[in-house]
């Protein structure tokens, strides 16, 4: 029997396929090689941001990263900044107090940082012995699972690695506020007072956190347009079994969305700050690898 020959469009494929996952592979273990290098330097439990753009595959880099560190005796844990969002109703009077665009998840000030410093202290310094709760956020639904439901970290952690879009960013200056960015804040933040809130948030709490981070990653978009299409799969992707979801978002009510944090996600890419960045393609794979000093 005559031996199976591939397409050329079958090869072209396979060797694509090859491709990104040695890039993944070789992305995964630069990381995780520049995690156990902080760790030995420091000889104790330490707390790692890994940020990127939304729809980036923080979540699942994050995942890959900690195996390749179990692979290596090293224990971690991982929480997503995602899951501190405040609660709906919290939110909503956030909104009423200060503006109402806080109504939505996602910027700076829409955390419960108080929450975030203690469950991050708690982790990091666990012994064997302790079990840590840590919260759940339920995107579909758009609040926070309540506190039977939230996941249980138990023994110490030699690695506390901290993913989401936001993770290490820094203030703007306040020059770069004026003008602004999209039609949301043209038409719903018209004086500047929610992008000043926002902006105070993190020159103050986020930037105290933050500051604690020993190593910060990044996972750079190659530019903002591509950031829509990775976030509609993500919204297209998320679960709908809680019975109190919101109905998915139509194109519109997205790009309204996605345009709260249009202005951070933009100045990220532009600041870069991180020790460690890895560029990525518009399929989201790796495919350079850079060190900077911040």
């Amino acid at each position: 029997m005559a031996g199976f020959a591939p397409s050329k469009a079958e090869s072209s494929h396979l060797a694509t396929a090859i491709s990104r996952r040695m890039k993944f592979a070789l992305g995964d273990n630069l990381f995780a090689d520049a995690i156990e290098n902080v760790w030995r330097a420091n000889e104790r439990a330490i707390a790692v941001g890994l940020s990127g753009a939304q729809g980036s595959g923080k979540s699942t880099t994050a995942v890959r990263i900690a195996t390749a560190l179990h692979e290596r005796g090293l224990r971690v844990t991982i929480c997503a900044i995602d899951d501190f969002y405040l609660s709906r109703t919290e939110r909503l009077e956030l909104a009423e107090k200060f503006h109402p665009l806080l109504a939505t998840r996602g910027v700076p000030g829409t955390h419960d940082i108080a929450l975030l410093e203690s469950t991050l202290a708690r982790v990091l310094s666990a012994t064997d012995s302790d079990a840590v709760e840590i919260p759940q956020f339920d995107k579909a639904a758009d609040d926070r699972l309540p506190y039977p439901e939230w996941r249980i970290s138990r023994g110490a952690s030699d690695v506390v690695l901290i993913e989401g879009w936001c993770v290490g960013a820094r203030p703007q200056d306040l020059k770069s506020l004026v003008e602004p960015v999209n039609v949301l804040e043209r038409d719903e933040d018209r004086d500047g007072a929610w992008r000043l809130y926002v902006n105070e948030q993190l020159a103050n709490d986020y930037s105290r956190i933050f500051s604690t981070l020993d190593l910060q990653l990044m996972l750079r978009a190659p530019s903002f347009d591509c950031v829509r299409a990775w976030r509609a799969e993500q919204e297209a992707g998320l679960s709908r079994s809680s019975p109190n979801a919101q109905p998915p978002m139509d194109d519109a009510t997205l790009n309204r969305f996605i345009a709260h944090y249009e202005r951070i996600s933009r100045w990220m890419l532009e600041d870069e700050p991180a020790d460690l960045i890895a560029d990525l393609d518009t399929m989201r794979a790796p495919h350079a690898w850079r060190v900077r000093n911040v």
